[in-house]
């Protein structure tokens, strides 16, 4: 069933490339110009979704002309990443974006002018085109470097190979790019919930600790913002699996808006939000409250500098973070002038984390939404 949902959706998004494809090349016989309209991405047509708890693409549209010399490039970079996307999944194979970059890479015709300089100028006309065909990256046949890992109570079938999670070692299953249904089906979840970790060397303690048999669960990480793949499986467990998910970040700006884009999505990929974004994720740590509550020396601290405390000043403004708690817990962090690494609660003793911390946590119910 998942295969027969795959080879539609190729055909779909083949059918629009090659229809698109086709109205260039009419328009152009007409002796018209050539224009493709593409929804506009960037912070002016995006905004935070009151009931969906999400942040999202609003309907604000470009047009991309050919015979306009500040398009021009751009309208023929999309056309050619478009096709190469078409042979691509004609073909029944993925590639990385990277492959995809050189693959479309030339000098065109007798001159110096290359269709790409740099992957930095196609990796967003890959954005545009699944903003603009309403088709993934993922269902381009594309993918990024792979980056996560995890363990868990659960087992999973990967395009075909059945995976125990229970099985995976110190160093975890490395977590694809592309995690649809139809390359992973999910099998046997005895896990209650999961719990993301944002570094990889935090995770390997709660992994060595074997954190996910004593309390029966999922840990995850995505060494610091999570990739794609590792959104789309949080995504996939809440719907799917009904499991909560929680997330553990340092207590400073930068582990807030990792719990940010896991909740709400980014701007970046606002398009993405409705199929990535967690909304019933919940923050248990690491809180500006912690040092005082568990004691922690000062010297573990590291003090907040200008770029930290312009950064909270703006995440105080944002509309997601507008609940009383919230706002109590970034201006705590700017009183307090300081924050922390998770790695600090090492200092209790190596295990804390594991043993007392996120159990206490998730057991009292101390989080944030």
């Amino acid at each position: 069933m998942a295969t027969d949902k795959a080879e539609q959706k190729d055909n779909e998004i083949i059918e629009k490339l090659k229809h698109a494809a086709e109205e260039v090349v009419k328009v152009a016989k007409e002796k018209q110009n050539p224009k493709i309209k593409m929804p506009l991405r960037g912070l002016s047509n995006v905004y935070f979704d009151e009931k969906d708890k999400i942040i999202k693409l609003g309907d604000k549209q470009q047009t991309r002309s050919f015979f306009n010399i500040g398009q021009a490039k751009k309208f023929m970079q999309t056309f050619l990443i478009a096709a190469s996307c078409k042979e691509l999944i004609k073909s029944g194979k993925t590639t990385s974006i990277r492959d995809i970059y050189y693959n479309t890479k030339h000098t065109i015709g007798d001159t110096d002018e290359n269709t790409f300089d740099e992957q930095d100028e196609s990796d967003p006309v890959i954005e545009d085109i699944e903003v603009g065909f309403d088709a993934l990256r993922e269902e381009l046949h594309l993918f990024a470097n792979s980056k996560g890992s995890m363990v868990g109570n659960l087992t999973i079938v990967d395009s075909g190979d059945t995976i125990d999670l229970r099985k995976m070692g110190s160093g975890g299953w490395a977590i694809p790019s592309i995690c649809e249904p139809h390359i992973i089906q999910f099998k046997n979840c005895e896990s209650k919930f999961v719990l993301f970790v944002e570094k990889d060397a935090v995770w390997r303690r709660f992994n060595e600790d074997k954190f996910w048999v004593k309390h029966n669960c999922i840990i995850l990480h995505g060494q610091g913002v999570p990739p794609r793949g590792v959104r789309r499986l949080l995504r996939r467990f809440a719907d799917e699996l009904k499991l909560p998910i929680y997330v553990l970040v340092d207590n400073d700006p930068w582990g807030l808006y990792i719990y940010s884009v896991i909740k709400q999505g980014s701007i970046n990929l606002a398009y993405e939000s409705v199929r990535m974004a967690v909304p019933t994720s919940k923050f248990i740590g690491l809180s500006s409250f912690d040092q005082d509550r568990y004691k922690l020396p000062k010297e573990v601290t590291i003090k907040l500098n200008d770029l930290d405390k312009k950064r909270i000043q703006e995440i105080l403004k944002y509309p997601w973070f507008q609940k009383k708690d919230w706002q109590m817990e970034l201006t705590h962090m700017l009183e307090k002038g300081v924050k922390l690494e998770l790695e600090a609660l090492s200092r209790k003793h190596i295990s804390f984390i594991s043993e007392t911390y996120v159990p206490e946590k998730i057991a009292r119910k101390e989080w944030l939404e």
